[in-house]
């Protein structure tokens, strides 16, 4: 499995301002990729991929980050693009250490239990705190740590994880 040209490295949060600014959260808070980028390419929910040139990147509220894009001017405009995922191209971007991938290509990895049980599809990095979680597509989560994660496998499209077991009470 090739990876995509672009990488999904996090999704539009909420609007801000009157002039359509975009709050992103991003699946590695630590990643500078998005600033080292001059076009995004933004993606609503059920409709197709737009590419967009970044007017502006600068922290917010709360250590929040807010992106300008062009052609978003209004509240209304940025309203349109919460849930957006937002990807940038790899060519614009340094390439990870050798053994080393990122988070956004776990997106879309077939996600597997050690005894080979099919667990979902990754749909989503989620962070919010000190370990990345993963969102499989039926809602649940799965700690990006080496306790969770057994392997990772990006050229056959799977990750073979231990899911959190509750005890039953």
């Amino acid at each position: 499995m090739s990876p995509s040209p672009w990488l999904q490295v996090g999704y539009v949060s909420r609007a801000h301002g009157l002039k359509g600014s975009l709050i992103i959260k991003t699946f590695d808070p630590a990643s500078t990729a998005i600033g080292e980028v001059d076009r995004v390419q933004l993606t609503p929910k059920d409709q197709a991929p737009r590419i967009v040139e970044v007017e502006g990147l600068r922290e917010g509220p709360g250590g929040d980050l807010l992106l300008e894009v062009k052609g978003v001017n209004s509240r209304n405009e940025a309203d349109a693009l919460v849930g957006s995922a937002i990807a940038v191209h790899r060519d614009e971007i340094e390439a990870p250490e050798d053994g080393s991938f990122f988070q956004g290509d776990l997106v879309g990895l077939a996600a597997v239990a050690p005894d080979g049980r099919p667990l979902g599809k990754i749909v989503e990095v989620w962070s919010s705190g000190p370990v990345p979680n993963l969102v499989l597509e039926n809602g649940d989560m799965v700690p990006f740590a080496d306790d969770f994660v057994v392997k990772v496998d990006l050229p056959g499209g799977t990750i073979v994880l231990r899911p959190l077991e509750y005890d039953e009470a």
